[in-house]
């Protein structure tokens, strides 16, 4: 069918440029194009911080290469090539480089050649111009160490209980004795974060327990029952103390009873016991299924490990735990502040100029910078209602602060204030459109106002609650500012949850997948090395929202199916 024949049929002139304006088309397809670009500009930002962030995870090839700087001798190179860009030649020229003037442009490749101990780096940039590459070597072992990084070279010999190992057994001696090692760790592990853990934890209280019976006036002669019984616990716990410092260095000797010597490619040898390593492989001789196997135990560890050598190495569990944490304790701070403010408003105030006001209030806080809230949250929750706090329940803490410093309660109460203008609006929205029928019904059946609230009105807005709550999760878990001040730190020793009794402590500091990126960003000295960490923490953040997000759409939505009935 024609334009025109359109026209005729329907009685509307869409034939010309005019008239096809004014039926809103160009409207809807400008509308949709805005929307198709924020979807590709969003899921291209996603995949570019992916890309980036998730390869770090892939054993890469070591390549033997042979670099030679004009007017230097030739060195010879062991590393993983891990980018490419072109730079000016008056750039490499001011860098030192005898770098030819009449070519414009170089290609500067970053290899990451590891051995930070010997090298004084582990990331060097060459001109590939000047870049030999050679073999890559089966037998070269990466080894992942405690400290120092990544170091890259040949396996020379393991000594195993005494035994002197080298050639084609030395690399089954290494796994061996690393499997043991790993093992070893573990139960090291377990020994100083649980049960000294534990032993510390009652020597700290039974030590607040006794200064609180001091400040009562107490003393020895007066109450010999109750001190006696801190002299039990302390004895008991000391006892137990030996025990396990006992065990634990038995164990540390056990972890450096085996060692290997590796050679480097300039052919200098270092020793390394078993507790200095983590793990070791040899990346020329996996294939692609191996690799990809690899790949997934590397993110399995970076998502359930500490961070090591200022969060530069390791993994970032304490970040994940502490940012799903917080949310969820502001999730719960939160949304019934929100809802009875709401509620009070719609529902009970006097709709006037004082009732507009609060309203338009609120929409302004919505745009306060954080980091007001931030210093809001270390004046008035920090200082103020924490150190109240201490001096009325914790003085025989005193000086140490129980709550009278930053931690996870004041965070999230922190956060929970900067998010609640927005639960608060999308509740009263919820509120404006249930129908006013319903509410006049329930009163008409005998139902008291309170009643009709409870029963009527808000089930039917709970998915704008629901709505109010998600845009909240998603502010508060990608604020890092306030956090700064009010709890977050960059490493913290424990986590906010343990099995010790009232095992969620939210006077402790913690650890936070936003301050972890600014931290590895922009605090590193290992600019190198931290840069695909952040792509990968970010892109966890993501997916970390992402989760908390859907399973509040998955609860909304079943609001919605369940008071549909309701709705109509």
């Amino acid at each position: 069918m024609s334009r025109k024949q359109h026209a005729t049929l329907t009685g509307q002139d869409d034939t010309t440029a005019k008239a096809y304006v004014k039926s809103g088309q160009p409207y809807v397809w400008v509308t949709a194009a805005a929307v198709a670009a924020s979807i590709i500009i969003t899921v291209g930002l996603l995949v570019l911080i992916a890309a980036r962030g998730m390869v770090h995870f892939w054993p890469q090839q070591i390549v033997q290469a042979t670099y030679a700087e004009p007017g230097t001798e030739p060195q010879v190179l062991l590393a993983e090539i891990r980018s490419r860009e072109s730079v000016t030649s008056a750039r490499l020229a001011e860098a030192g480089l005898p770098v030819d003037p009449a070519q414009d442009l170089y290609d500067r490749v970053l290899l990451k050649i590891g051995n930070r101990d010997l090298n004084g780096v582990d990331f060097r940039y060459v001109v590939e111009d000047w870049l030999s590459v050679g073999e890559y070597p089966p037998e070269v072992v990466v080894l992942e160490r405690e400290e120092w990084g990544n170091f890259q070279g040949f396996i020379e010999r393991v000594t195993l209980d005494g035994q002197v190992i080298t050639g084609i057994g030395a690399w089954a001696a290494f796994r061996d004795a690393n499997h043991r090692a790993s093992e070893l760790r573990e139960q090291i592990e377990k020994i100083e974060k649980g049960d000294i853990g534990r032993v510390n934890y009652a020597l700290d209280r039974a030590r607040l327990e006794e200064r609180k019976l001091e400040l009562d006036g107490r003393t020895p002669e007066t109450d010999p029952d109750a001190f006696a019984r801190f002299e039990r616990v302390r004895a008991e716990m000391n006892a137990e103390y030996q025990t396990l410092a006992a065990r634990r260095l038995a164990l540390y000797a056990d972890l450096r009873r085996d060692s290997v010597v590796m050679r480097s490619i300039d052919g200098r040898e270092v020793t390394f016991d078993m507790g200095q390593i983590i793990r070791g492989y040899q990346p020329n001789q996996m294939n692609v299924l191996v690799k990809t196997g690899n790949w997934f135990v590397n993110v399995w560890r970076f998502m359930t490990e500490d961070p090591r050598e200022a969060n530069t190495e390791g993994g970032i569990f304490p970040s994940i735990f502490g940012t799903i944490m917080m949310v969820l304790l502001m999730s719960i701070f939160v949304t019934p502040f929100g809802i009875l403010a709401a509620l009070y408003l719609r529902e009970y105030a006097k709709q006037g100029a004082v009732t507009r006001a609060i309203r338009v209030a609120v929409n302004n806080l919505a745009g306060v910078p954080s980091i007001v809230y931030g210093m809001f949250g270390l004046g008035f929750f920090v200082y103020t209602v924490g150190g109240g706090i201490d001096q009325l329940f914790y003085p025989e803490a005193a000086p140490a602060p129980v709550f009278g410093t930053p931690g996870l309660l004041w965070a999230s109460l922190t956060l929970a204030i900067l998010t609640l203008p927005v639960v608060i609006v999308a509740t009263e929205e919820g509120l404006a459109r249930i129908p006013r029928h319903l509410r006049e019904a329930s009163l008409s059946l005998g139902a008291t106002k309170a009643e009709t609230l409870w029963r009527v009105v808000l089930p039917m807005a709970s998915p704008a609650m629901m709505t109010g709550l998600i845009l909240a999760i998603a502010r508060a878990a990608g604020e890092v500012a306030p956090l700064m001040l009010v709890g977050v730190v960059k490493l913290a020793p424990n986590l906010p949850f343990d099995l010790n009794f009232p095992f969620l402590h939210l006077d402790r500091k913690f650890m936070h997948l936003g301050f972890h990126i600014y931290d590895v960003g922009f605090q590193s000295p290992n600019v190198e090395a931290a840069r695909p960490l952040v792509y990968a923490t970010s892109f966890l953040l993501v997916v970390v929202i992402m989760v908390l997000n859907l399973t509040a759409v998955a609860i909304r939505n079943r609001l919605r199916e369940k008071y549909k009935a309701l709705d109509n």
